[in-house]
C-alpha cells in the first residue's frame, strides 16, 4: 500500500466480502449457505478474513460465527465493483486497507491475505492471480485509492474497469487458492478437505 503521512501501519484492514450475485449456475441457490467441508462457503470466507477488523457482507443476511454487517447494491444484482462499493460505504471506521473476497473461494485463507497485504506495500493493492495470469477476486485495496475512483453510478460496471488505473500487485495463486465454485460440479471436484497452503 502506498503511506500516507501521518498514517500508521497499525491503521486497521476491513473486509467486504462479495455474497450477492445471482448464482445462476447453481440453479440460483445463495453461494454464501452452500456446504464445504463441514462450513458454509461463507464461514470458509469469513475465516479468511479473520485479520479485519470490521466485515461487511454484501448479500443475504444470515447467522454467523462472527458480527459482520450485511447490506445488498441498489439496485440489487449490480455486479463486484457495485457490491464492492456498497460494502466499502457501509464500513462504520475508514481503514487503510481492504480485503476484498468472493464468497465462492473456500481454499482463500489469512495466509493468502498476509500474502496479498505484503505483496502490495508500494501499490494500491495486490490481487490473487491463477495459473493463467488472470486476476481473481481475492485481493487487498488502498482504502484511500478506492474512495478516489468511486464512479457517480457503479451499477453494471466491470470491476477491471473500475480498478483501470490502480497500480496493483500480481500474487500467483498458490496450491488451489484460485479454485472457486460456480457449479454443483465444482463443488463436487473439490477435494473432501482444504489442503493447507504454504
Amino acid at each position: 500500500m502506498r503511506k500516507t503521512a501521518g498514517m500508521g501501519p497499525a491503521t486497521p484492514y476491513a473486509a467486504v466480502i462479495l455474497a450477492g450475485g445471482t448464482s445462476a449456475r447453481l440453479g440460483g441457490v445463495d453461494k454464501a449457505g452452500v456446504e464445504y467441508a463441514g462450513h458454509t462457503l461463507l464461514e470458509h470466507a469469513l475465516r479468511a478474513v479473520a485479520d479485519a477488523g470490521e466485515v461487511v457482507v454484501v448479500g443475504e443476511q444470515v447467522p454467523t460465527s462472527r458480527p459482520a454487517t450485511f447490506v445488498r447494491e441498489d439496485p440489487p444484482q449490480g455486479g463486484p465493483a457495485a457490491g464492492l462499493l456498497a460494502g466499502f460505504a457501509a464500513l462504520a471506521r475508514a481503514p487503510r486497507g481492504l480485503f476484498v473476497l468472493a464468497v465462492d473461494m473456500p481454499f482463500v485463507t489469512v495466509e493468502t491475505f498476509r500474502r496479498l497485504v505484503a505483496a502490495a506495500e508500494g501499490h494500491d493493492g495486490a490481487f490473487l492471480v491463477d495459473a493463467g495470469g488472470r486476476r481473481q477476486l481475492a485481493g487487498v485495496l488502498d482504502a484511500a485509492a478506492l474512495d478516489r475512483a468511486r464512479p457517480p453510478d457503479p451499477h453494471g460496471l466491470p470491476l477491471h474497469r473500475l480498478l483501470q488505473t490502480f497500480d496493483l500487485a500480481a500474487v500467483a495463486a498458490a496450491g488451489d487458492e484460485a479454485r472457486d465454485v460456480d457449479t454443483w460440479a465444482d463443488l463436487g471436484d473439490l477435494p473432501e478437505r482444504p489442503t493447507k497452503t504454504v
